[in-house]
């Protein structure tokens, strides 16, 4: 079984911080180093699949956001996590769709809800949320009830009025 270490010992400047995530192997790198460890992974140690990658505000001062790739080696069936975090105002984490194309998706609806940007991704834009959109809605300082006068809430005429959100407050 793959353990860190093996990839440290072929990589000493490698700097990473054990994690553990439901027992299986996790691994927090550094921005800089991430994307050269997906390829040592994928290559020297068969983590060919990327089943997803998630993000997630941490809401702490330092180091904001996270980012969380589930990688799957056939071969051994093992499962790891890597995870790369970035700060608030520079919210900046390289792409690792060059390699695993699967990333792409994954990254692009990371972008659309925190507002993570990844560097050297092929089409880094918007899924759900419009365009024009200035807000990130999963981050955990976004308001529950959405950005009064942003972007209209759904309303169905037969909807019961207990729950029409658009006149609370009033």
């Amino acid at each position: 079984m793959f353990t860190f270490e093996q990839l440290k010992e072929k990589n000493p400047d490698l700097t990473f911080e054990k994690a553990d995530v439901g027992g299986d192997e996790a691994v927090i790198v550094p921005c800089e180093q991430i994307l050269g460890i997906a390829m040592r992974l994928k290559n020297d140690f068969g983590f060919s699949q990327m089943i997803d990658a998630l993000g997630h505000d941490r809401m702490e001062k330092k180091h904001r956001f996270e980012v969380t790739y589930n990688l799957r080696n056939h071969k051994t069936m093992q499962r790891i996590f890597l995870k790369v975090r970035c700060e608030e105002r520079d919210p900046h984490v390289p792409s690792l769709v060059s390699v695993w194309s699967g990333a792409n998706w994954h990254e692009r609806e990371a972008y659309d809800m925190f507002g993570v940007i990844f560097d050297g991704h092929p089409d880094l834009r918007r899924m759900y949320m419009p365009d024009d959109f200035e807000y990130y809605p999963l981050r955990k300082d976004f308001p529950l009830m959405g950005v009064p006068g942003s972007i209209p809430l759904p309303h169905h005429e037969d909807s019961d009025p207990r729950f029409n959100v658009a006149n609370r407050g009033e």
